[in-house]
């Protein structure tokens, strides 16, 4: 999908977009309605492209939930079956996609089939549906800042992109239904199409419904900016932007100034780049990444943040803004502008996010100026959160992202069966485990999901994103009755059935073992054997031949007690080495 820059005016409030906003576009986008979905289109030579959006994602989902919206996508496109017809759907944070490609015929054929299919959806296919998302999940990868999101936002709204779909375990078909015949409505929807009118025969009858707001933002950060640990190998920086035009020229210029700074002139990265993506009507995400090899992650760390630095204390050239907004202006030049610009235009109509001609934008890219670019790196630093490897950021100004809970619930203790330092608390409100660090604690009032197994295993993770699992195989009297006890505090809501395990899968605790330890300095017990070894021989042949120059002294006419008691005091220290090595050795081995 094609974002043009001239739909990011601002900075601007969420509003409803008005008859006023649509008639800005007027000579570019035509507009109407089409059985109540509001619909642009604008001409472009060849096949028709259409894209039918809906005001519903993955943020709008729990984590009880996730999925929900990717399984009405899937059911709705099932009877379109195989064909040679390019179309596809695509489920995002806010919104979710229909696209088509192809004859106008062939066109109006997809739509229709779509809002059929969402009006009666073929619930027969759902388990069917939901093994094949599993699959899908199974195959995909997250990508180097995957877990940013959850870290930023919890387990909720725009964190739950970091999670897999969980509801695909427990939806039933009556909350898929609600959830297609409340989200997916005429009012909830924007329909766009490559072509000079809307073609005849179109028939999106759907329910009638409201147009729903994109979701609250929460947040799982007391402070920023922020840091967390990542893979090696990746550096990722995000931000929460206000949306604005000042805004995407800056994530243009610190893509190349990263790109300058870390590749050109420091060597140290092949990929480096910045992205600037919309979140809702009012916020955008920043987004600027950036490789490394394992030897050269400090360097490419500390360019990184140099180059952060330089921007948010003003040292930007004229030539780096003038660079950024010439590449902007240029896509002015697409002789079916109009055409291309409709799948922005429709999601900023969709979100509440206000319209901008094309003049309106250029007006606002030309009154950009460096003292703009200067605000925008100081509010990208102020809500930053940055992911690296190895050492930490705190020398940067960085905080680190709170790896345990303030407190730990009231309850009964579990010690651990592997370690007698951990501790799990089954309390009235809540789980908590208790470790030398620190509490991890989800409160039942505050639990976002809890997965079950029959076997009584039973994972719980709070709008926090923290996680305590109670594995009854690994702690101490956790029995039928404190599992229940558990069962009975968290929401129905919340809970997720999970099928039983492999009894190969289920966790049963390590064995002590006596067997050589590591320790410190990657010393361990065979070289206290080593040590205790040789100083031992040299104790006992020193021993030895102080007990046979004591038998010669004793038998001596004139004995000399010097010698005796010389050799004896290189003797006596010899022996009492050996017998503490010995006795450390021992504690080394328990």
């Amino acid at each position: 999908m094609t974002t043009q820059p001239h739909t990011d005016g601002g900075p601007s409030a969420a509003h409803t977009v008005t008859d006023t906003d649509l008639a800005a576009l007027d000579g570019l986008i035509s507009h109407t309605t089409t059985q109540g979905v509001p619909t642009l289109y604008a001409p472009r030579p060849g096949e028709i492209t259409a894209g039918l959006f809906f005001r519903v994602g993955r943020a709008d989902e729990t984590l009880a939930t996730a999925g929900i919206t990717h399984l009405v996508e899937h059911l709705a496109l099932h009877r379109l079956g195989l064909s040679d017809l390019h179309y596809n759907g695509a489920t995002a944070n806010t919104y979710t996609l229909f696209h088509v490609t192809g004859s106008e015929d062939e066109v109006v054929s997809y739509l229709n089939s779509v809002c059929a299919a969402l009006r009666d959806l073929p619930l027969a296919r759902l388990e069917t549906e939901k093994e094949i998302l599993r699959t899908e999940a199974a195959g995909r990868s997250g990508g180097p800042g995957s877990q940013l999101p959850l870290w930023r936002y919890g387990a909720q709204s725009y964190g739950l992109t970091s999670y897999s779909e969980l509801g695909t375990w427990g939806l039933t078909a009556d909350q898929v239904r609600h959830w297609a015949q409340t989200r997916f409505t005429r009012d909830n929807a924007v329909l766009w199409l490559t072509s000079d009118s809307v073609p005849a025969g179109l028939d999106l009858t759907l329910p009638a419904g409201t147009r729903r707001p994109a979701p609250a933002a929460t947040s799982a950060l007391p402070v920023t900016p922020a840091y967390i640990h990542g893979d090696d190998g990746h550096v990722v920086f995000t931000s929460v932007l206000r949306r604005s035009t000042a805004a995407s020229v800056f994530a243009d210029v610190l893509g190349r100034a990263l790109f300058q700074d870390l590749r050109q002139e420091g060597g140290y990265s092949y990929s480096a780049e910045a992205d600037y993506t919309p979140r809702d009507a009012e916020h955008a995400t920043l987004t600027a990444y950036a490789d490394a090899l394992p030897k050269k992650q400090d360097a490419v760390v500390g360019g990184f943040v140099d180059t952060l630095a330089r921007l948010r204390a003003g040292r930007i050239e004229q030539s780096e803004l003038d660079s950024a907004r010439g590449k902007i202006l240029k896509r002015y030049d697409s002789p079916d502008l109009g055409a291309s610009s409709l799948p922005s235009y429709a999601l900023n109509l969709l979100l509440g996010h206000r319209l901008l001609s094309p003049e309106q934008h250029r007006a606002e890219l030309n009154a950009v100026t460096l003292a703009d670019l200067r605000e925008v790196a100081r509010e990208a630093w102020s809500t930053g959160l940055l992911q690296v490897p190895g050492r930490g950021a705190d020398w940067a100004g960085f905080e680190p992202a709170p790896q345990y809970s303030q407190a730990a619930v009231v309850g009964t203790r579990h010690q651990s069966l592997e370690d007698d330092r951990i501790t799990l608390v089954i309390g009235d409100e809540g789980v908590s485990l208790v470790t030398p660090r620190g509490p991890v604690t989800v409160r039942h009032d505050a639990c976002a999901v809890m997965t079950t197994r029959p076997d009584g295993a039973r994972s719980l993770t709070g709008t926090d994103g923290f996680c305590v699992s109670v594995e009854p195989t690994l702690y101490r009297g956790v029995t039928p009755e404190r599992i229940a006890a558990v069962d009975a505090s968290v929401p129905a809501a919340a809970v997720v059935p999970l099928p039983a395990r492999d009894p190969q899968q289920i966790p049963r605790p390590r064995e002590r073992t006596s067997a050589p330890q590591s320790s410190g300095g990657g010393r361990s017990t065979w070289a206290w054997t080593l040590g205790l070894w040789l100083v031992g021989s040299i104790a006992a042949i020193w021993s030895l031949l102080s007990a046979a120059v004591t038998a010669d002294e004793l038998g001596a006419a004139d004995p000399e007690w010097d010698a005796v008691v010389g050799v004896w005091v290189l003797a006596l220290p010899l022996l009492l080495v050996t017998w503490q090595l010995h006795r450390s050795r021992q504690r080394r081995r328990r």
